[in-house]
């Protein structure tokens, strides 16, 4: 593989170019000048693809970035590529004892600055550069320095924990987390993970983009139509020849190996969530934690995050009321009856 040129700090590599040392036409000149947007330059390693033989889920972590959050608290998303699909996964991760083994190794070639970039620091960043006179990525010598301390001392401090956080695994639902679908419970148990997670202090969201139980968000609303003529969820997938659900969690396995973790306590209703997760081996389940949906739940609160999930059109809603809706609990009640997930049908359903 040669590097063709680099852009924020990492290396355009092809395995049939020819680098760049002094350039000649106008083409090549305008690769050089992006050969000097970041200096020096990291590699990114590449993920093996799988062979015919060998299938193993392969993953790694490109980039970490801190999110406070409106609520006050804050967290850590993780971005992973693996060797199975072109999408982005995530991981939300609540806490500073839980980091990625991919993301602490070191890249060819990289600095510490490389290293900023990517997430892979310990510790709290600082603010060091004045931002009106700070014209490139390149540090001084004093501010290398420093940070090279800060690092050394941080990572001395770091100490993982043994005891098992809570995680979630969750399927991307732009329905029901954007538009706030009452179709399913998306985005109530993804906001209600995330309650749980930052009032614990510490866990893990996985975040699989696996949009309508895998069929894609293009089939999914085909779905809703039939839905419409009177068919429930699963039968609406069946009918447009996909699986009742399509999911899969080796990707997940994956990343929760990645962070370090063997033990969890799992957030979920769904009992082939725990089955295929414990599958592969490496994660054990020592804990189930139901997600009852707050129209079932028999003391309804609503949080921040609520609120701001209310759409304006909507009236607002009081902390002691969740208003129930037909579709929402068809769709629970079919989660029950035929997908054998883990909940107590209230009467009347």
């Amino acid at each position: 593989m040669t590097t063709v040129f680099t852009l924020f700090g990492m290396n355009v590599v092809h395995k049939n170019a020819t680098p760049i040392s002094q350039p000649r036409t106008y083409a090549e000149y305008v690769d050089f000048l992006k050969q000097q947007l970041h200096s020096p330059q990291a590699i990114t390693p590449e993920l093996p693809k799988p062979t015919n033989h060998e299938q193993k889920v392969r993953i790694q972590c490109q980039v970490r970035a801190r999110i406070p959050t409106v609520e006050g608290g804050e967290m850590y998303l993780y971005l992973y590529k693996n060797n199975q699909d072109d999408k982005e996964h995530l991981a939300i991760v609540y806490g500073n004892d839980i980091r990625s083994k991919s993301l602490d190794e070191t890249w060819r070639n990289e600095t510490i600055m490389n290293r900023i970039v990517r997430g892979a620091y310990y510790g709290r960043l600082e603010e060091l550069v004045n931002n009106d006179e700070c014209r490139n990525l390149e540090l001084t010598a004093d501010q290398e320095r420093y940070l090279e301390e800060q690092q050394r001392i941080a990572k001395m401090a770091y100490k993982p924990s043994i005891e098992p956080p809570l995680v979630r695994i969750h399927s991307e639902c732009f329905t029901g987390e954007t538009v706030h679908s009452a179709r399913c419970d998306c985005g109530e148990q993804l906001d209600e993970a995330m309650r749980q997670l930052q009032q614990a202090g510490r866990g893990v969201i996985v975040y699989l983009r696996q949009e309508g139980r895998g069929i894609g968000l293009l089939e999914k609303l085909k779905a809703y139509n039939l839905q419409d003529l009177g068919h429930d969820t699963v039968a609406a997938n069946v009918l447009l020849n996909h699986p009742p659900d399509m999911r899969t969690y080796g990707v997940a396995n994956a990343i929760l190996s990645d962070l370090g973790l063997s033990n969890v306590m799992l957030l979920t209703n769904n009992p082939d969530k725990i089955e295929q997760l414990q599958a592969y081996g490496s994660i054990k389940v020592v804990e189930r934690r139901p997600m009852v949906p707050r129209s079932w739940s028999s003391t309804p609160t609503l949080s921040h995050i609520d609120l701001l999930r209310t759409p304006s059109s909507s009236p607002a809603l009081s902390s002691t009321s969740i208003p129930s809706h037909k579709e929402l609990d068809k769709y629970l009640a079919v989660k029950v009856k035929k997908m054998r997930h883990i909940l107590d049908l209230p009467d009347g359903v």
